[in-house]
C-alpha cells in the first residue's frame, strides 16, 4: 500500500502513535507521568487526535444513532478516562483513527487508476482559426485543433492533415501505440506521440469517448456491490447490539453477580473497542474498487461493484458473430483463376472494376491485388447494378468487358460451367461469399470473401471453455455463415439468422436454463440481449456511444480475451471479499469471547483490530496486480 509520506498531517498522526505506545508501555512497566499531569497529558493527545472522533459520537448520542462506531469509541475513551487508564483511552482513540486513516488511503490506492484518468484529462485545446488556446467546453463540433507531437489528445475527432503513432492505453489499455492517417479517428485523452497533426473535433467535451469512460467508471465506484450493501446493513444491526451485548457484560457481572466494579467496566469498554466493524466495513469496497482499477487499466469498463460480483457466477456466454468473434471486415480467402486465366490477372483486372465501388467486398478485393503486389488495372465505363454486380471496361486487357458479381448476375450474359458452379457451392456451405468474375467469354475465376476472425477469439473461446462456461454464438448471419465460423472457433451452440428480438428470446431461453448468463454483443443491434442478459458486455466500445451506455461492462480495445481474465478477476475478488470478511469476523468473535469471560486487554484488542484492518487493505489492493494469466 503506498503511504502518504509527504502527507503533514499523517506524518502528525504517526509520531502521536509512537509517543502514546512509548508512554503505554512505560505505563506497562510501571514508569508513569507524574500526578495530576498525567491525565492532562494524555487528554491533550485525545482531543488533538480524535476530537473528530470524539464530536461525531456525541452527535451521534444526542440523535440516538446507536449504530455509529463513532460513538462506540466515544463511550469506550470515556470510560476508559474514568477508570483512570489514561494511556488505554489515548491508545483506543489514535490507533482508532490511525484505522480510519488506513480505510482512506486503501480507498484512495483503490481509485488510482480511476484518478490517474481525470488527471490526464487536458483542459484545453490549440484552435487554428483563433490561434490561441480555448478551454474545450467552449469548442463546438467541427473545430480544426493543432496537436503537437508529445501532447494529449483534448477532443475525439478525426485527422485531416499529418500522420502520426497514438498512444491509445488510457482508452484501450492497448500497450501498442497505433500508426493514425488523415481520416482516422481520434480519441480525446490519448497521446500523439510522433508528430505535429491537425484534427477536426467530432464531439463536445462532454461527450468524447474519455469523458464519458471518467463518468461511468466513477458511478461505477460509488454503485455498491451487493455484498457492500449487505455489510452495510448488517453493521447497522450489528453496532446497536454491540453495545447491548457490552452493557449486559457489565451489568450482570456488577450488579447481579456483585463482581469488581473497573474490571467489568473495562472488559465492557474492551468488548467495545474490539466489536467495531472497521475492517468488515472496508474489506468490500477496497477490493472492488481494486478491481473496478485493474479492468480499467486493461482496457475493461466495468460499471459497478455488483458486475464484477455477477461475472463470479456466470455459467453461460452467448456471441454475436460479426465484430466480436470476427472483425465484421470481409478479407480474401479463396482464389479459383479458370478458363487459363492467371492470378494476376484476375485479381489485377477484378480490382481495377472494383476501384469504383465503395461496398466493402469490393475494397477487400483491391486491399487483396495490392496486398500480393499487383497494380490494379486502369477501367472505364464503370455501371453497377444493384444488388447484383458491376461492369467495367478494362484498359489494360484489351479493352475487355469485365462483369463481377453474383452467379446469377454472370449467367444473364454468359455460359457458366459445372465446375465454376461446384466452386460457388463450396464455398457457400463453408459460410463463404463468391465473387464470380467473367472477362467476357465465360467465367475468367471465381474470388471468395469471409469475415476475418480475430486472432484471439480462439484463445479466448478455449479459455472460457476450460472454466466451464457453456458457449453459444448468437448472430443475423446466415446459419451456414455462423457454423463455418463456429466451427473455427470451437463453438457447438449456435444459432443463425437472428433478428435482434430473436436473439432476446433466446436470451430469456438461456437465463431459465444457466440462471446467470452473459451476452457480448457490438452494443448497436444487440443492444436489447444485452440489456436482458445478467451482464452486457459491448466488444470494440471505444468511440461506440451505443455500447458504452447499454452495456454493463464495455471492452475498449475490442479482446475477446479480456473475458475470461473478467471472469478470473472477479472470482478472485470475491474470494479476497470472503477471506477479509471471515478474518475479520474471527478476530472479533475470539476478543469479544475473551472480553465476556473477562480475559480480554484493551490495547491487545485495539491493536488487532488496527492490525486486521491493515491486512484486509493490504489483501484488497494486492488485486490491481492481478494479471492476466
Amino acid at each position: 500500500m503506498k503511504l502518504p509520506i509527504n502527507d503533514k498531517k499523517f506524518l502528525f498522526l504517526l509520531l502521536a502513535i509512537s509517543i502514546v505506545i512509548v508512554l503505554e508501555i512505560l505505563s506497562l512497566i510501571g514508569i508513569h507521568i507524574p500526578m495530576p499531569y498525567e491525565p492532562f497529558v494524555f487528554l491533550a493527545f485525545i482531543i488533538g487526535i480524535g476530537h473528530g472522533v470524539l464530536l461525531n459520537g456525541l452527535k451521534a448520542m444526542c440523535k440516538l444513532q446507536f449504530s455509529s462506531i463513532n460513538l462506540l469509541m466515544t463511550i469506550a475513551v470515556v470510560a476508559a478516562f474514568y477508570l483512570g487508564e489514561y494511556p488505554e483511552a489515548a491508545v483506543v482513540i489514535v490507533l482508532y483513527v490511525l484505522g480510519e486513516r488506513l480505510e482512506d488511503i486503501g480507498l484512495e490506492n483503490s481509485k488510482s487508476a480511476l484518478d490517474d484518468l481525470v488527471r490526464k484529462a487536458p483542459q484545453t485545446a490549440f484552435v487554428k482559426s483563433e490561434n490561441k488556446d480555448v478551454v474545450l467546453n467552449k469548442i463546438v463540433i467541427g473545430t480544426i485543433i493543432q496537436v503537437k507531437s508529445g501532447d494529449m489528445i483534448p477532443l475525439d475527432g478525426k485527422i485531416i492533415s499529418g500522420e502520426t503513432t497514438v498512444d491509445e492505453a488510457a482508452i484501450t489499455g492497448e500497450p501498442i501505440p497505433k500508426d493514425k492517417h488523415p481520416g482516422d479517428l481520434l480519441f480525446a485523452g490519448t497521446l500523439n506521440k510522433d508528430s505535429f497533426i491537425e484534427m477536426e473535433t467530432t464531439k463536445l467535451s462532454v461527450d468524447s469517448t474519455f469523458s464519458k469512460i471518467i463518468r461511468l467508471t466513477f458511478e461505477a465506484a460509488a454503485s455498491k456491490s451487493d455484498t457492500q450493501k449487505f455489510i452495510q446493513r448488517f453493521s447497522k444491526l450489528y453496532t446497536p447490539a454491540v453495545i447491548v451485548m457490552a452493557v449486559l457484560v457489565f451489568t450482570i457481572p456488577v450488579f447481579i453477580l456483585h463482581l469488581d466494579f473497573d474490571l467489568w467496566l473495562k472488559q465492557a469498554i474492551t468488548l467495545l473497542v474490539i466489536a467495531c466493524p472497521c475492517a468488515l466495513v472496508i474489506s468490500t469496497p477496497v477490493a472492488i474498487y481494486a478491481a473496478i482499477g485493474n479492468a480499467s487499466a486493461k482496457g475493461a469498463l466495468v460499471k459497478g461493484g455488483k458486475y464484477i460480483e455477477s461475472m463470479a457466477s456466470v455459467k453461460a456466454i452467448a456471441l454475436d458473430k460479426t465484430r466480436t468473434i470476427t472483425y465484421g471486415k470481409p478479407i480474401v480467402s479463396d482464389i479459383f483463376p479458370l478458363n487459363g486465366t492467371s492470378r494476376e490477372e484476375l485479381l489485377a483486372c477484378t480490382a481495377g472494376t472494383e476501384m469504383f465501388s465503395e461496398h466493402p467486398l469490393a475494397q477487400a478485393i483491391v486491399n487483396a491485388s495490392k496486398a500480393e503486389g499487383f497494380e490494379p488495372h486502369k477501367a472505364e465505363g464503370f455501371k453497377s447494378i444493384m444488388g447484383k454486380g458491376a461492369i467495367a471496361q478494362c484498359l489494360v486487357c484489351q479493352d475487355e468487358t469485365v462483369f463481377v458479381g453474383k452467379l446469377e448476375f454472370i449467367k444473364e450474359y454468359h455460359t457458366v460451367t459445372a465446375k465454376a458452379e461446384k466452386i460457388v457451392e463450396q464455398l457457400a456451405s463453408e459460410g463463404k461469399t463468391s465473387v464470380v468474375v467473367s472477362f467476357g467469354q465465360g467465367v475468367a475465376g471465381i474470388i471468395g470473401l469471409t469475415d476475418e476472425i480475430k486472432p484471439d477469439s480462439s484463445i479466448a473461446i478455449k479459455e472460457l471453455q476450460a472454466q466451464k462456461i457453456e458457449l453459444v454464438m448468437l448472430t443475423g448471419d446466415s446459419e451456414k455463415a455462423a457454423h463455418y465460423v463456429a466451427n473455427q472457433v470451437g463453438i457447438n451452440k449456435v444459432f443463425g439468422g437472428l433478428l435482434p428480438e430473436n436473439k432476446s428470446e433466446k436470451i430469456k431461453e438461456l437465463l431459465q436454463e444457466y440462471g446467470t448468463v452473459a451476452m457480448v454483443g457490438d452494443g448497436i443491434n444487440d443492444a436489447p440481449a444485452l440489456a436482458l442478459s445478467t451482464v452486457g458486455i459491448a466488444m470494440g466500445a471505444a468511440g461506440s456511444d451505443t455500447a458504452i451506455e447499454t452495456a454493463n461492462i464495455a471492452l475498449m480495445n475490442d479482446r475477446l480475451s479480456l473475458i475470461p481474465f473478467l471472469i478470473r478477476l472477479s472470482k478472485k475478488t470475491l474470494s479476497q471479499i470472503k477471506i477479509n470478511t471471515i478474518g475479520a469476523i474471527a478476530v472479533k468473535v475470539v476478543f469479544i469471547a475473551l472480553a465476556v469471560m473477562g480475559y480480554s486487554n484493551l490495547v491487545l484488542a485495539i491493536a488487532a483490530d488496527v492490525g486486521v484492518t491493515l491486512v484486509v487493505i493490504l489483501l484488497s489492493l494486492n488485486l490491481m496486480k492481478f494479471d492476466n494469466k
